[in-house]
């Protein structure tokens, strides 16, 4: 499933990296849109969801950054969906979005739900990037893909890939 990944060529598969880095993740919570940020803790979500050891966030839009038509990232969104319900986690609309707008990715932010479980959500979507971690830790970002030169010891970034 790491194939398209593995294609990426090392520039892009870092710039890439550098905009994930500096995405705007948000989660909604009673009508409101609370931030998640990447190497800091989430105290605002683990008040909302006490009880729960982690917390994830992934996408099933784009596999892979690459862009495609509408109508297939609604239908990955729906089974996205449906695979949260069958997995009976508490889970919430969220997105991503670049800092100045110009892409935004509806998301969902699920909690209690362990890494093995949320990694094989992640490769059944597809997904390059993802948000997971355990409850007072950090928001660590994690790519499904070789690390590419240069992003060896970025703090909270965990690669995934081979």
């Amino acid at each position: 499933m790491l194939t398209p990944a593995r294609a990426l060529p090392d520039g892009r598969l870092a710039e890439l990296t550098k905009a994930y880095l500096s995405a705007d993740y948000r989660w909604q919570c009673d009508g409101r849109w609370h931030h998640l940020h990447i190497g800091q803790p989430a105290p605002e979500l683990e008040r909302v969801e006490p009880g729960a050891r982690c917390h994830g966030f992934l996408s099933g839009w784009d596999p892979w950054s690459i862009p495609r038509a509408e109508a297939l990232n609604r239908e990955a969104d729906e089974a996205l969906q449906a695979c949260l319900l069958e997995a009976g986690k508490p889970f919430r609309p969220a997105f991503a979005s670049a800092p100045n707008r110009t892409w935004r990715e509806p998301s969902w932010l699920v909690s209690g739900m362990e890494l093995t479980e949320f990694d094989a959500l992640v490769q059944q979507f597809g997904q390059l990037g993802s948000l997971w971690w355990r409850t007072g830790e950090p928001v660590r970002l994690r790519m499904a893909a070789r690390c590419p030169p240069g992003f060896s010891n970025v703090a909270w970034l965990d690669w995934i890939g081979a």
